[in-house]
């Protein structure tokens, strides 16, 4: 009796940031692993936005500060156009409001550029399946920050809220 063989899953990404040597390195290491397989790049938000237009790849690895406009804005404009592609936001930015916003306008995960290459891959990954990734650490302070400034009692008159 032969066996079978069984369909291998190829999960398509772009990968989109204003350097070229991260880039590459990007691609090399998702490349490296055998259901993923870059099929392009972006270097400004623009180019991102219409890369990911064109090829519709399951994911997006996107660098939040690139030439052309924020990536936030990129995020939600994405979100509206080709809403199939997940968004893994991969940045420097390590401050909770960028990981809040970028989750509220659609991404599906939030990395930094520090976190080491698995943390990446893990992301791509839960992106792909429709799950959430933050980045532990990011998390952690998300949690206990506030997310906005908290509103003064409603039993202040107008001059003490003045204060």
């Amino acid at each position: 009796m032969s066996e079978i063989p069984t369909a291998t899953t190829t999960t398509t990404v772009v990968v989109a940031d204003d350097h070229a040597v991260v880039r590459a390195g990007l691609r090399l290491l998702l490349d490296a692993e055998p259901e993923l397989e870059v099929i392009a790049e972006a270097g400004d938000t623009p180019d991102a936005i219409r890369t990911v237009q064109a090829h519709r790849p399951a994911v997006l690895v996107l660098d939040l500060t690139m030439p052309g406009g924020s990536g936030l804005d990129a995020i939600a404009t994405l979100r509206a156009t080709t809403p199939e592609t997940a968004i893994v936001v991969l940045t420097m930015q390590d401050d909770p409001a960028f990981a809040r916003r970028a989750l509220q306008d659609g991404a599906l995960a939030f990395v930094l550029k520090e976190a080491a290459d698995e943390e990446l891959l893990e992301a791509v990954r839960a992106a792909a399946s429709g799950d959430t990734y933050l980045n532990p650490r990011l998390g952690a302070r998300m949690a206990t920050e506030p997310a906005s400034p908290p509103e003064p009692p409603d039993d202040l008159t107008e001059r003490e809220r003045d204060v």
